[in-house]
């Protein structure tokens, strides 16, 4: 007997950069099944990460609210995870075969979030190897199973390469050992093993294009020798130059040398071109095994990575290049899913879960403050919200908060109570800060409103309402935090 709802299949990756697609017309990155899967489907080209890292992202992934609701703001990990409601637990609630295959950055890192199943890698997250140093594998499948793939001791670290380190070098091993083959190949036994009476909810989550920069050889070389354009420099970038790191490993602002930083971007571009290949096996077996006709595959990341741009590296800061990410929707055979299509409205990480509820036909619980845009894949033009608000603390500046529109964005540092506001339409790499043209003034006192209004009761005392009060103290978890 076989089930008939849809199979949903949500692929989440790492730190991937909004415009790392060759349909969205980037430069040098190579992604042809991703590319496909946007031309059977929708791109939702101003897609956001409200709170761009890892774990404050996947909060709001996984719970349909905003991050000052589900109250992770900034990066804080071994803060428990108790929400009663999550985008598993619902799947599973009504009736889906639901497994999680790869990276959650959950705490306790066996909390299942609602899954019925879990096969954990989360990378090299230093807080669990600390806490963990003698018995790491009671927190990850992956490095079990490399060692049995390699018959001697081994782990993900044999490299040298660090998490955040922008150092990069070919994988170091068989290719079909690396992470991301792990993933897609635990993705395609579970289609094996699967409940065929039951529909599925399968997350399949990445943990790369994230350092370490180690793709297989083949996916370096495409890149190491490839002329790059230069990262993208606003004139206001010096305003970083106080904790410059010019190349450290794991730096967050720095002039960086040529070299050093062509060796990263094709560290970087080529962990992703790996990735796109090893998304077509899935694909592939999702066609043998008859369930491609039938499944709803999203693709989204929790956030990107600045990788140069403006001198920034890694994520949390509010320009396009951290929080904005790649969204793309496709539908089953014979859906009304849009196909080639493009959607230029604003969503966010927390309207991933009412919208795939919606796909599904279930019922989608009243307290998520996500929107489902399932209506704009199928063709329809409607707002789904009228800016988002964003928010993380950064280094140097305190915390920085943004509102966009997707045509418009205004930043305030409260640290210092610097303002920036950006024309997107015009201006796509934030390169020309307007906050001081007075043709703008307009423009920025209504965006500086809005923002009094959003943080308006936040328990760091950010606003009264009216005016954004500077230099309070930041937080990365809210008392709001279950």
């Amino acid at each position: 007997m076989k089930s008939s709802k849809p199979n949903i299949i949500l692929i989440c990756v790492d730190q991937w950069r909004g415009d790392c697609l060759g349909i969205d017309g980037h430069p040098v990155v190579r992604t042809p099944y991703l590319d496909k899967l946007s031309l059977d489907g929708t791109r939702f080209s101003r897609a956001y990460s409200a709170c761009p890292s890892c774990i404050a992202a996947r909060a709001s992934l996984f719970t349909g609210l905003k991050p000052e609701t589900h109250g992770r703001i900034g990066y804080q990990d071994g803060v428990p995870w108790n929400y009663p409601v999550t985008l598993a637990s619902e799947f599973t609630r009504q009736g889906y075969q639901t497994q999680a295959i790869g990276k959650m950055h959950v705490y306790p890192e066996r909390h299942r979030v609602g899954f019925e199943n879990v096969i954990l890698h989360d990378g090299f997250i230093h807080f669990a190897h600390d806490k963990h140093p003698c018995d790491y594998q009671t927190v990850d499948d992956y490095e079990p199973w490399l060692q049995q793939q390699l018959g001697r001791q081994a782990n993900d670290f044999e490299d040298g390469l660090n998490c955040n380190s922008y150092t990069a070098r070919p994988w170091d091993k068989p290719e079909h050992t690396h992470p991301t083959n792990f993933v897609v190949s635990q993705s395609i036994d579970f289609l094996r093993k699967r409940d065929p009476t039951k529909p599925f909810f399968l997350f399949l989550s990445l943990h790369r294009p994230h350092p370490p920069l180690n793709p297989p050889a083949w996916a370096y070389d495409l890149y190491k020798d490839l002329k790059m354009p230069p990262p993208p420099v606003g004139t206001w970038s010096n305003m970083f130059a106080a904790g410059a790191q010019p190349d450290h490993p794991s730096l967050w602002y720095g002039k960086v040398s040529p070299r050093v930083l062509q060796d990263a971007r094709a560290g970087y571009y080529g962990l992703m071109t790996h990735i796109d290949h090893q998304l077509n096996r899935l694909f592939e077996n999702l066609h043998m095994h008859g369930q491609w006709q039938n499944s709803y595959v999203c693709f989204v990341s929790d956030h990107g990575d600045l990788m140069g741009d403006h001198n920034l590296f890694r994520k949390a800061f509010p320009y396009e290049g951290s929080a904005r990410v790649p969204l793309i929707l496709r539908g089953p055979g014979g859906s009304d899913i849009q196909k080639n299509a493009v959607s230029g409205r604003v969503v966010e990480l927390m309207d991933v879960m009412p919208t795939l509820l919606d796909c599904a036909g279930l019922e989608i619980p009243a307290s998520l403050e996500g929107k489902s845009f399932l209506a704009n894949a199928r063709g329809k033009d409607v707002e789904v919200h009228p800016y988002i608000h964003g928010e993380h603390g950064v280094p140097f500046q305190g915390s920085a908060h943004y509102l966009t529109d997707g045509h418009e964005k205004y930043i305030w540092f409260s640290g210092n109570g610097q303002e920036q506001l950006f024309d997107l339409d015009r201006d796509p790499n934030e390169l020309n800060d307007l906050s001081s043209n007075a043709k703008a003034r307009a423009r920025l006192t209504k965006w500086r409103s809005t923002m009094a209004a959003e943080l308006k009761g936040r328990e760091e005392g950010f606003s009264d309402g009216r005016t954004l009060i500077a230099g309070r103290p930041v937080k990365a978890v809210l008392s709001v935090c279950p």
